[in-house]
């Protein structure tokens, strides 16, 4: 069996009407996605504490999945009937059946961050077993150790002395740097998150790779100025939660900042220049690691 994919163009005031019509049309599945997904026209959306929920994307791709006999082009012109929309832009994909579950794990395979330290999805053996090796398999929460931005925290966290001292991991995703930062010997490890998502994921992570850490909401977490805070969130996060993640780090305690592409570096470097003596960048690929040490 083989299905459809219909992808349609759609503004930030139409995506939710036309997934929502799709699905009562008989889509199988539907999802939104930033139509400028991994270019510099990336549309960062976020939330902070106190602030509404998240919206969507200015352009976006509407793509929902049906099974192969369906007739497109009346799919079409029942959609803009219900919606009253017009000229809707669309392509169409043939995806072709396979083992889906087997297909995804191949793309998994384990990440080496340095030799004693590696992550391993569930369905593979420890490439060594002697190393730290953090149990993660993929899922909704971001964070899997693939990424430059998550490779370079997990770079750093490795290579600073973190034994004993307190880490909060701010924006914690899959919770995979509270993970390490536990792993490596730290004594008590916060995560953050705006995310229910991303809280549900990391103590469901902590959990499978035997660790103590706590997760909370952003929103109701009462800060414990830490050692150690790691942030690797999208940089106008940083740039907004600033003072905060000054205020969570004590003094002479060190930051790591990621998320960040080369051209923000100069932006960033000033603004936590108020509160911390910061580091040369580190680059990988066209991401940057900002670090520093809060001053006295």
């Amino acid at each position: 069996m083989a299905w459809i994919s219909l992808n349609i163009e759609a503004k930030d005031n139409t995506a939710e009407i036309i997934s929502d019509t799709l699905m009562k049309l008989g889509a199988l599945s539907v999802i939104i996605e930033d139509a400028n997904a991994d270019t510099l026209d990336e549309q960062p959306i976020f939330g902070e504490p106190g602030d509404p929920p998240p919206g969507i994307w200015q352009q976006n791709i509407v793509s929902a999945l049906f099974d192969e006999g369906v007739n497109i082009a009346d799919m079409i012109k029942q959609l803009e009937t219900s919606t009253k929309l017009s000229d809707l832009q669309y392509k169409t994909e043939s995806i072709a059946e396979q083992d889906w579950v087997r297909a995804t794990q191949s793309q998994f395979e384990p990440i080496r961050i340095q030799e004693n330290l590696w992550i391993v999805p569930t369905w593979h053996a420890a490439p060594n077993p002697n190393a730290i090796n953090i149990i993660l398999d993929p899922g909704l929460a971001f964070g899997t150790g693939s990424h430059p931005t998550t490779h370079l925290c997990l770079e750093w966290l490795t290579n600073n002395a973190v034994n004993a001292e307190t880490v909060l991991d701010y924006g914690c995703g899959s919770g995979i740097l509270a993970i390490a930062a536990k792993k490596l010997g730290a004594v008590r490890v916060v995560g953050v998150d705006i995310d229910y998502q991303a809280i549900q994921a990391s103590i469901y992570n902590a959990e499978q790779n035997q660790v103590n850490a706590q997760f909370y909401m952003a929103n109701t977490y009462k800060t414990q100025p830490a050692n150690i805070v790691v942030a690797n969130i999208l940089s106008s996060a940083l740039m907004v939660l600033a003072p905060a993640l000054a205020g969570a780090c004590k003094a002479k305690g060190k930051i790591a900042l990621s998320g960040i592409l080369k051209e923000q570096v100069e932006q960033l470097l000033a603004i936590y220049s108020e509160w911390f003596v910061m580091n040369p960048p580190t680059y990988k690929d066209e991401w940057v690691l900002l670090t520093g040490i809060k001053i006295a």
